[in-house]
């Protein structure tokens, strides 16, 4: 029961600011253009700056036993080439598949998966998952670029345009930032300088500002985007994302790291903020900048985050069962 409520305690503030947007947009407070404005905000300003100061928070990479960074990036990438055929089978259409493709691999890690792990292993769990937040939100960035651009409307993206895209994403850019002042910090802490960001007070609140907006803008967008009677249409769709994001990736991942029986509890903490939390939120304002099918992907983060209540309980009380928490 306490697992349960925790996962219900997990997912529901995301789903209750998501239906805030769609009251909003129902009594006329937020159109279909101001949310696709804040749609762009969300994607070129607050999200990057929340990547950005996650990554500065990062204190040190020392120490760290790197086999579950590199089984959680390898799974995330075969769980990707795996849904390429798949969701090219499921639809023709390539927004569709673009946006059905971000449910096999990208999950709500900032939102959801980083204090998931921190719940389920305590302190112990939160520094494994933040050190994983510095290699695997790239990687699903980069993968998501990759598969909207396999699937926009160019009958033959060249590899070119895919690393392009890859290089002005701002997400990757933030990113990107963070490991050069990581590194900056590195080289000052070797050279005994004290100075740090936060001394700049003004610039690091401001940044500390602008990443606070990030999380409930895009649940009030989202909310805002969200269409019921797309429903019945994308039915099919959002039945494919959700068994795939709250069943077969769960399954698949976690059950190889335990099969291959060389991981502690504190990393499958971060396996589960990986496979059973639901797909990012992140990935609406990407679709809508790439072209995709927004509304399927709305619906996708919407239903696997009701549905990953289940998922994240079940996971962790099997868990428990078999002694690894």
């Amino acid at each position: 029961m306490v697992d349960l409520l925790f996962a219900i305690n997990a997912t529901a503030p995301i789903v209750l600011t998501v239906a805030v947007g769609y009251l909003l947009k129902r009594i006329g407070l937020i159109n279909a253009e101001l949310a696709k404005a804040m749609n762009k905000l969300v994607f070129k300003v607050f999200l990057p700056a929340m990547l950005f100061l996650n990554m500065y928070k990062i204190e040190s990479f020392a120490d760290i036993d790197f086999n579950f960074v590199w089984y959680t990036l390898g799974s995330t990438v075969i769980l990707f080439l795996i849904a390429i055929p798949l969701v090219s089978f499921m639809t023709k259409d390539k927004p569709r598949r673009g946006a059905l493709l971000q449910s096999a691999f990208r999950a709500n890690y900032a939102l959801v998966g980083i204090p998931l792990a921190t719940s389920l292993f305590g302190e112990e769990g939160g520094i494994m998952a933040t050190v994983l937040s510095a290699f695997i939100i790239p990687v699903f960035n980069t993968l998501a670029v990759i598969g909207l651009s396999i699937f926009s409307s160019d009958k033959k993206p060249s590899i070119k345009k895919v690393l392009i895209g890859v290089a002005k994403n701002p997400l990757i850019q933030s990113i990107a930032l963070g490991f050069v002042v990581l590194g900056v910090r590195a080289i000052f802490v070797s050279a005994d300088i004290s100075f740090r960001l936060t001394d700049v007070q003004p610039v690091y609140k401001t940044l500390s500002y602008l990443s606070q907006v990030a999380t409930p803008l895009s649940l009030v967008v989202l909310g805002a985007q969200f269409e019921l009677s797309a429903i019945p249409e994308l039915k099919k769709y959002i039945t494919f994302g959700v068994v795939t994001r709250n069943l077969a990736v769960p399954l698949i991942g976690l059950g190889v790291a335990y099969l291959l029986g060389c991981f502690t509890g504190a990393q499958f903490a971060t396996f589960v903020a990986v496979f059973c939390t639901p797909v990012a939120v992140s990935s609406v304002p990407m679709a809508q900048e790439m072209d995709a099918d927004v509304s399927l992907a709305g619906q996708l983060v919407v239903w696997t985050t009701v549905f990953s209540a289940a998922s994240i309980f079940l996971a962790s009380y099997l868990l428990k069962l078999v002694g690894v928490f």
